[in-house]
């Protein structure tokens, strides 16, 4: 079977904003890479609300809202104003990672790996799934956030977005609702976050792109 790949994401958030920001914005939806991002208003609710997925086979997803969709893949958009390319990976939060990597797999989710060593903030584990061009990376909650969701039996939920961009075009042009660039945990990427002075409804990071693979 085709494994899934990530057509649209669904976001509470207001397009002029992201649009003041240096984003391309049209009609309430803003793309990035492949992937279309559609700018529902703050009113919609809060923070990322859902993923639309081609070639999944279910959409019980541990409590990840997701839909279907039958749309054929696009050509990449062009670079942002911003100097934003496109989205690296999308972030969830579980409260419980062996039961959240059991329905992505179930789902047709292609996992790529699970890394057990503790991030710098804090996680103990996360799990990584191919969804085309775009990582889903699902991390395990630490203990006193497990408890603030209601305990393990809470639903995963979407939570953030890391977008890869001409970092340092983009530092200049958002400034000063960026912080400084520093190295990623990635090998050879840097990364800055944006501050809460952007306004935007979902917390988004900012990466160098991907070093160019040898031979």
């Amino acid at each position: 079977m085709t494994a899934p790949t990530l057509d649209e994401l669904q976001v509470a958030d207001d397009g002029e904003r992201w649009r003041t920001l240096g984003f391309d914005v049209d009609d309430g939806f803003c793309q990035l890479g492949t992937v279309r991002v559609r700018l529902l208003g703050r009113d919609a609710g809060r923070g990322l609300l859902g993923l639309a997925l081609r070639d999944v086979r279910s959409l019980e997803l541990d409590g990840l809202r997701a839909s279907r969709s039958s749309a054929p893949p696009r050509a990449p958009a062009p670079e942002h104003a911003n100097g934003v390319i496109g989205i690296d990976h999308v972030v969830a939060m579980s409260p419980a990672l062996d039961r959240t990597v059991q329905a992505l797999g179930a789902a047709g989710v292609d996992l790529r790996r699970i890394r057990e060593e503790p991030t710098p903030a804090g996680a103990p584990r996360q799990a990584f799934f191919r969804l085309g061009e775009v990582i889903l990376e699902v991390i395990q909650m630490p203990p006193a956030a497990v408890e603030r969701a209601g305990g393990e039996d809470a639903p995963t939920r979407l939570w953030g977005l890391a977008l890869n961009a001409h970092l340092e075009r983009t530092l200049v042009a958002l400034a000063p609702h960026v912080g400084e660039a520093h190295a990623a945990v990635q090998q050879g990427r840097r990364i800055a976050t944006l501050r809460r002075s952007a306004d935007l409804a979902v917390p988004v990071a900012l990466m160098s792109p991907p070093p160019p693979k040898r031979g």
